[in-house]
């Protein structure tokens, strides 16, 4: 796409350009300017108005997640509809909220996975594992699709994403996170079956973990027990809706816990998996969100798992009506729930390299305004 390094203080891209922050492996990312395409068949271009910094693009540039290189990373943000290409608005208009197509200047949020609709998983419902799945903000700068991160003022979304409005009512700093962290916290949610009356243990206290008190509690649970090691997590927990946490202190993660009904695991830690499995009562399920990547084996013991009706579960990114159900969720807790909390303040694009490199700060998601 012919890019060119730009002015790493320019807010507006030239006629016809918009700037991208393009990530060339390990901790180099720099702002560039590139064509800025017209969409094609089926095709919406986006106008970034805010985007979130999600750990996994972090773990990307630290090596911990295989990604192409150059590329540009992000897949959380809201924008604003700029054009579609022919067949682009009523493609999308499976993911709005109300069926009608898209148009100009119309607020939305998108899926992280695009998928091809017609293989046999699409058929199944798992579009999330469409055959021939494509990421938002996975892609390479060199493939077909180079605008497809959100780190950057434009981004094309193709045909087969799924787009959702946004409810006027939700500021951008909510909307962004409804995307990645919202939606597959509502799969998991839907993953763990009715939760009216029941006790519910939620591992990890990062962005998804304080995401599903929230969710768990809107849900009807009647108890929400959370664990972290990091005692401001579990403040914050409490915030949300947690009626009590347990600090993980042991380097073996070692504690009792329970009996619950349902274990959300989110952090991904075996320790972590084996401490819900041991925590759950008769009838139990555990949903595994949280284990994206290589670790140790976590024993299982069959014998209890069959005697004691428990059920496993695993979620990996989500259904488009996830998506619906995280924009609903945010909608009717927007004054209820301390959502702000979970956003610093924005920065500009061109702090981007330093939010990825960097330490992590106070509230789980970073923003960035282009």
């Amino acid at each position: 796409m012919d890019p060119r390094t730009t002015d790493l203080t320019t807010d507006t891209p030239a006629t016809g350009r918009t700037t991208v922050a393009l990530w060339e492996g390990g901790d180099a990312v720099r702002l560039v300017e590139v064509p800025l395409p017209e969409p094609g068949p089926g095709e919406v271009l986006v106008r970034i108005r805010l985007a979130t910094v999600c750990g996994s693009d972090r773990h990307s540039v630290s090596g911990r997640r295989a990604a192409p290189v150059p590329s540009v990373l992000g897949h959380e943000a809201v924008g604003d509809v700029v054009a579609t290409g022919p067949g682009g608005a009523a493609a999308a208009a499976n993911g709005a909220r109300d069926g009608r197509p898209l148009a100009e200047g119309d607020r939305v949020v998108w899926g992280v996975t695009v998928a091809c609709g017609t293989c046999d998983r699409c058929a199944a419902g798992r579009t999330a594992k469409c055959r021939a799945v494509r990421k938002v903000g996975h892609e390479g700068f060199a493939s077909a699709w180079p605008l497809s991160g959100t780190y950057a003022q434009h981004i094309v979304l193709p045909r087969g994403a799924t787009i959702a409005r946004v409810p006027a009512t939700l500021p951008d700093e909510l909307a962004s996170p409804a995307g990645c962290a919202t939606a597959t916290v509502m799969a998991t949610i839907e993953a763990a079956g009715p939760l009216t009356g029941r006790r519910v243990l939620i591992s990890g206290a990062g962005m998804l973990g304080i995401t599903a008190v929230a969710a768990a509690r809107a849900a009807g649970a009647a108890q929400v027990l959370v664990t972290d090691p990091d005692r401001a997590r579990l403040d914050l927990a409490v915030r949300f809706g947690a009626t009590s946490t347990h600090g993980v202190d042991a380097p073996d993660g070692s504690g009792s816990l329970g009996p619950v009904d349902v274990a959300i695991e989110l952090s991904g830690a075996s320790s972590a998996v084996a401490r819900c499995l041991d925590a759950l009562d008769v009838g139990g399920r555990l949903v595994l969100a949280g284990s994206v990547a290589p670790a140790p084996s976590v024993p299982l013991d069959a014998e209890r798992v069959v005697r004691g009706w428990l059920t496993i579960a695993g979620v990996h990114n989500y259904e488009p009506r996830h998506l619906r159900a995280a924009l609903d969720l945010l909608a009717r807790t927007r004054d209820t729930v301390p959502w702000h909390e979970l956003v610093t303040p924005a920065v500009g694009l061109s702090q981007v390299g330093r939010l990825l490199t960097g330490p992590s700060g106070v509230a789980p998601r970073a923003a960035v305004v282009p």
